[in-house]
């Protein structure tokens, strides 16, 4: 099977040229990868532009969203966004503003605000998440199926690697 270049090759070449001592064969894998997350990113971002939504704003409508009672502290929200509290209250104020989401006082503890999806905020989230799922299909469309179960299973693993 021919093997088609791409710039990824043409750097490691160069890099091969000037440095033939050094081992580049990790590039092909990282600065692919880096390359991917920069173009999903961009088709992220303009996608959900047209639900009216940030890349921040969809993380935490899609964590309330998937939180089984519906509702989810501001710590909580910080903690799996990866972002700090002051950053997560600019975006939860944000969202409360447009009213897609709410703010209310936990039943158990009044001192633990909550915060949980308005109708609106269902919707917008909703959508924005199925035109993501048709751009992502579309783009492992290149990929048979019975390559892709393998390709998660060694990304885990050098996620899991990285994590560590």
């Amino acid at each position: 099977m021919e093997r088609h270049m791409d710039a990824v090759d043409e750097i490691i070449d160069g890099w091969q040229r000037v440095m033939p001592s050094e081992d580049v064969e990790p590039m092909g894998v990282f600065s692919r990868i880096g390359r991917l997350a920069q173009r999903f990113d961009a088709l992220r971002r303009n996608a959900l532009a047209a639900h009216g939504l940030q890349l921040g704003d969809f993380d935490v409508l899609s964590a309330i969203r998937r939180c089984p009672d519906g509702a989810m502290t501001a710590g909580q929200l910080a903690k799996e966004n990866l972002v700090t509290s002051g950053t997560m209250t600019n975006r939860i104020d944000r969202l409360v503003a447009r009213g897609l989401v709410g703010r209310s006082a936990d039943v158990a503890d009044a001192r633990i605000v909550r915060v949980q999806l308005h109708p609106e905020g269902q919707r917008i989230v909703d959508a924005a998440f199925v035109e993501l799922l048709r751009i992502e299909h579309e783009l492992l469309g290149c990929i048979r199926d019975a390559d892709r179960q393998p390709l998660v299973d060694r990304l885990r693993e050098l996620l899991a690697r990285i994590e560590a």
